[in-house]
């Protein structure tokens, strides 16, 4: 095969060459939509694979150590610019004060610094706009009542730094709980029950992953068929694997990549009956 750079004003009369029999992305839901419309308007096979506000949900008896360390790397690895990373960190009342501290310490620890120093574990943003935007939706998530318990701010120097940041007291209505944050944000919600948790869970646009946190396994199996995800990873972080299929509903896309489901989505089945 051959890679090729194209600019995206190209990409409708690549799509529609004859040549082309199928196509896949993974990008924004705006480049998803105008790729699908190219894709059906010559009627071809499409998988897209888009944008995510993955729940990072934690029940009352979740190993919150655990849940602690795992969502600080889930919410700002690769300094939160993932489709799958966790963004709405949803935590059950009975124990949210406690896991909120921990997580606001750990994040408070993290060392910012440029990519190619060995200590650094934030890095820069992939560009200005993506640090505006990210601004824009906090300084919005504040005024309409979220608190801040660490970050909020830009930080001074070369490259687009943002200060990692954990906002509280968010609801489905700010932009930090109903759109993607593609960045170094982390939002805590709170609720009361498992069920309150499935509910805000499923209260979203999009439904690309979803991490649930419980000690409970058949709990965790019952809960996992309620959540509107492609991928449920209890007790982990979301991460593709190419033994599993991986793909969103909703907003997040559809089709599967990866695994035999993802060649399936590009090979034609024909079927021959003789007698």
């Amino acid at each position: 095969f051959q890679s090729i750079l194209v600019p995206g004003s190209a990409a409708s009369r690549l799509i529609g060459d004859r040549r082309i029999a199928a196509v896949t992305l993974t990008g924004s839901n705006l480049a998803g939509s105008q790729a699908a419309a190219a894709a059906g308007a010559a009627i071809k096979k499409m998988v897209l694979e888009l944008g995510g506000s993955d729940p990072f949900i934690i029940l009352d008896d979740a190993d919150l150590d655990a849940a602690v360390a795992t969502g600080v790397r889930s919410r700002f690895q690769n300094t939160g610019q993932s489709c799958i990373a966790a963004k709405r960190f949803i935590v059950v009342e009975k124990i949210f004060s406690i896991f909120a501290d921990r997580f606001a310490a750990a994040v408070a620890a993290l060392k910012t610094g440029q990519p190619t120093e060995r200590e650094t574990q934030i890095g820069p943003l992939a560009r200005k706009d993506l640090r505006e935007g990210i601004e824009k939706q906090v300084e919005e998530s504040i005024a309409l009542g979220a608190q801040v318990l660490v970050g909020a701010q830009r930080l001074p120097g070369k490259g687009y730094f943002y200060k990692p940041t954990v906002l509280t007291d968010v609801t489905p209505t700010l932009p930090a709980g109903c759109e993607e944050v593609f960045g170094p944000v982390a939002a805590l919600m709170r609720v009361r029950d498992e069920e309150d948790a499935i509910a805000l869970a499923n209260n979203s646009p999009f439904g690309l992953g979803s991490s649930l946190w419980t000690r409970d396994l058949d709990k965790a199996r019952r809960l996992a068929r309620e959540i509107e995800a492609g991928q449920v990873f209890i007790n982990g972080m979301v991460a593709s694997d190419p033994r599993l299929p991986f793909g969103g509903i909703k907003e997040s896309g559809y089709g599967r990549e990866l695994s035999e489901f993802g060649i399936r989505e590009f090979v034609n089945i024909q079927t021959v009956w003789m007698k």
